[in-house]
């Protein structure tokens, strides 16, 4: 019995042992976005005050473009997701993305408020600040998500609808990255935002491409960064238990002209969401790429962009 106790004692003492060995080895601390600034926001990156928040934007092309396209990324990603679009429509269009709130380098919403409804808000005060009376929106994800609800509710104010993997409808996930499952999780969340295993971070960029093997490590960098901002993991575990509300019967209120993208290995939103925007916007229309992923503009920029000037026109 003494000897079955001793092993157990030992177990436990191993487990312990491991289980702080890991979280020392993952320490990873909040970093001010200060010490980001060098190597992510370089030139054309400025800062602007947008409802309490220093907040990251490039606005890159001609100033005088009467529509601007305004760019919105999805959870966990930034406005880099959309490096390959800017620099192949900059030279006809002006072309503006942003951090959204809770991620990048624009860090927390002071209020901690997170709902599609506080970023519909963010969207309107961006684009009062920027002087923009009505743009092309494009968003992927809970981006276009947003897009999509900004342009339901300031239909005056969006001329094209440009949806790229857009959550909107209630939709059963064939895989979730791992750092969105511990987000979800109030007991875990915590942990979270003091320790970050770069495989983690890795794993869940992998998991939302058609092909893993195009992650590359300055890629990794990137997001690895990113959440690293302060504030930006407590900001991920607010806005992943808050449940975004859906509204999908918002959707088919939608009369503007609509081009929706999709990469048919996405496994976070499966296709099927894409056909039920296709069908309830009037007269939008559908590219699906069979081989991409979840973020098919960040995948392979060249040939989604190429359906998204095709459908700009000259």
């Amino acid at each position: 019995m003494k000897l079955l106790w001793k092993s157990l004692l030992l177990l436990l003492a191993a487990g312990l042992f491991f289980a702080i060995a890991g979280i020392v080895a993952t320490w990873a601390p909040d970093q001010p976005v200060a010490a980001l600034k060098a190597r992510w926001a370089p030139p054309p990156s400025q800062f602007i005050a947008v409802q309490g928040m220093q907040v990251h934007l490039r606005d890159e092309g001609p100033r005088d473009d009467p529509e601007p396209l305004v760019l919105l990324h999805g959870t966990s990603a930034s406005l880099h997701t959309w490096d390959g679009w800017a620099a192949a429509l900059r030279g006809q269009r002006r072309v503006i993305r942003v951090d959204l709130p809770g991620f990048a380098l624009t860090g927390p919403q002071p209020q901690d408020d997170y709902s599609i409804d506080a970023y519909v808000r963010f969207v309107a005060a961006l684009l009062d600040q920027l002087g923009v009376q009505r743009a092309v929106l494009a968003g992927n994800s809970l981006g276009g998500q947003i897009a999509w609800s900004f342009a339901a509710a300031q239909p005056q104010r969006v001329t094209r609808l440009v949806l790229v993997d857009a959550a909107g409808y209630d939709f059963a996930s064939a895989s979730v990255p791992l750092a969105f499952r511990i987000a979800r999780l109030p007991m875990l969340a915590p942990l979270l935002e003091h320790t970050l295993p770069r495989g983690m971070v890795e794993g869940s960029v992998r998991n939302v491409y058609g092909d893993p093997a195009k992650v590359t490590p300055e890629l990794v960098d990137l997001y690895y960064d990113m959440a690293l901002r302060e504030g930006n993991r407590r900001a991920l575990g607010l806005r992943m238990r808050q449940r975004l509300a859906v509204h999908p019967e918002r959707i088919a209120t939608l009369k503007l002209p609509t081009l929706i993208l999709w990469g048919g290995r996405d496994r976070l939103i499966p296709p099927d969401s894409a056909r039920r925007f296709a069908q309830d916007i009037a007269g939008s229309r559908l590219v699906m790429f069979d081989d991409l992923g979840h973020v098919p503009h960040e995948e392979d920029p060249a040939r989604t962009v190429a359906a998204v000037k095709a459908f700009l026109g000259p």
